[in-house]
């Protein structure tokens, strides 16, 4: 070999080796990804949303150590819907489902499932050289179908398939990696093993084997404080049963005059109680979480978000206006008010995000989606997602603000939808009906109509309203008029 070809051949090793070591950076520079999801947690549930009575030290240090964003918005007002919002990057008038549905005794038999044609940020995370696991409730496909989480881009899977599975706090069962595994400790009814407590055990052994394994997306969906109200004793609960006036729950259907759902729950002496202690007791999880990043030195490149659902529940004995659980907001769960979907929302990023901001750019589940992508140096299609990156809120950058955010639901005899545009809130009940409009302005409760002073942004957002949505066989918008 010439001196000139063998120079050549080393410049071309050098070379891709230079693009290899170039590229195994790249991935090690990625951020960890935690995000955290609660169920049915309201807006004014946590103290750093202006919560006095229930205690969250972690999560309202977690705001102090990161940025808390004031104008956050859920997917939608009930669970599987919002969840496949913040799964596949579309909102309810686009995303294939737009509701629960379930079929079998108590919603337990099956649920709607994801697609094959479903992109989820799962999928996106894995062609990003992600390790990708969901652990806690899923809601989104049962074990075999096309929606289970091992279809959907995750590695790992733990918790409920179902979430009618999900109301019983004390499982005696599980999924992992699709299949059925038995939780020893509940079988024949005993309370031996709280389900976040499981969760939590499950996501430590996972941080802990997968430290090494940078980076990584941990989808950590707990299931309180929904119904049920139990939980196990503890120091937290006696102390919120001695100070609260509470009421018996008592087992069955519209039991109590606080229920306002179908569902038949275990049966509590002290629901408020309960529903107090488990905010407490979720709270103390994500402080182990936390701490444990912290333990193995992988804090300043990780992002740990924090989030619920939708708005607080009346379900099993809990009353939200007990604890004004959805703050100064009009409305709860299965309401498109802005206490049905508007919830807490914290990012902590020490490499990027400054501690203590607040952010009011106005946000939704569906932006999860362009913002992980930007963060993973993916591109995704115009078509795959509805959302606008926050990425540059986090980091000070320029901002993109949406033109507006749309929302609709189906549980009612009539179809709800809601959309906003800046400061205007524009809600129909139903389809045939008149809009109401409010401005959030002026007007964060939502307790005055100006739709008469304001007939053109009616009409403008009338507009919106009729053309948002893709058509649905499974959902299509319902009118009790004629």
């Amino acid at each position: 070999m010439s001196l000139k070809s063998l120079s050549t051949l080393l410049l071309v090793i050098s070379l891709f080796s230079c693009s290899q070591d170039s590229k195994e950076n790249e991935v090690l520079q990625k951020p960890n990804v935690i995000y955290i999801l609660a169920d049915d947690l309201g807006y004014g549930d946590v103290g750093c949303y202006g919560q006095d009575f229930i205690k969250t030290p972690n999560i309202d240090k977690l705001a102090a150590d990161g940025m808390l964003f004031t104008d956050h918005y859920a997917g939608s007002s009930v669970c599987a819907p919002s969840r496949a919002s913040l799964m596949t990057g579309k909102h309810t008038g686009h995303s294939y489902v737009r509701g629960n549905y379930e079929k079998g005794p108590l919603g337990f038999g099956a649920c709607l499932e994801l697609r094959d044609q479903d992109f989820t940020l799962g999928e996106l995370l894995k062609q990003a050289d992600y390790q990708t696991s969901i652990i806690g409730k899923w809601g989104l496909g049962m074990d075999a179908t096309t929606g289970e989480p091992i279809k959907q881009g995750f590695d790992y899977s733990y918790g409920y398939l179902n979430q009618g599975h999900a109301h019983n706090q004390f499982p005696e069962y599980l999924f992992e990696n699709g299949n059925r595994v038995s939780v020893v400790a509940n079988e024949e009814g005993k309370m031996g093993a709280f389900s976040n407590d499981i969760f939590t055990g499950k996501a430590l052994d996972y941080l802990d084997d997968k430290r090494a394994e940078s980076p990584f997306f941990l989808y950590m969906a707990y299931t309180t404080p929904h119904a049920e109200l139990v939980l196990p004793n503890s120091e937290s609960f006696e102390n919120y049963a001695k100070t609260v006036e509470d009421k018996a729950f008592v087992n069955g259907n519209g039991a109590s005059e606080n229920d306002g759902n179908r569902w038949a729950y275990r049966s509590t002496e002290t629901p408020l109680a309960a529903y107090a202690a488990q905010i407490s007791h979720l709270d103390s999880c994500v402080g182990v979480l936390v701490n444990r990043i912290k333990e193995l030195g992988i804090e300043d490149n990780t992002i740990i978000m924090f989030s619920s659902d939708n708005g607080p529940h009346r379900e099993g004995g809990a009353n939200p206006k007990y604890f004004k659980s959805a703050g100064e907001f009009r409305g709860v769960k299965r309401d498109l008010y802005e206490g049905g979907i508007r919830v807490p929302f914290i990012v902590k990023w020490p490499a990027k995000v400054e501690k203590g901001s607040v952010s009011e750019h106005t946000s939704a589940f569906w932006d999860l989606m362009p913002t992980l992508a930007d963060i993973a140096n993916q591109d995704i299609e115009s078509e795959e997602s509805d959302g606008v990156s926050f990425l540059p809120t986090l980091t000070n950058g320029t901002q993109k603000e949406h033109d507006y955010l749309y929302w609709e639901f189906h549980e009612n005899p009539s179809s709800d939808q809601a959309v906003r545009k800046g400061k205007w809130k524009a809600i129909r009940h139903d389809y045939k009906g008149e809009a109401e409009l409010y401005d959030l302005e002026k007007d964060r409760g939502e307790m005055n109509n100006v739709a008469a002073e304001n007939p053109e942004i009616v009409k403008q957002m009338t507009l919106l309203l009729d053309n948002t949505r893709t058509p649905s066989e499974i959902w299509p918008l319902k009118s009790k008029k004629q």
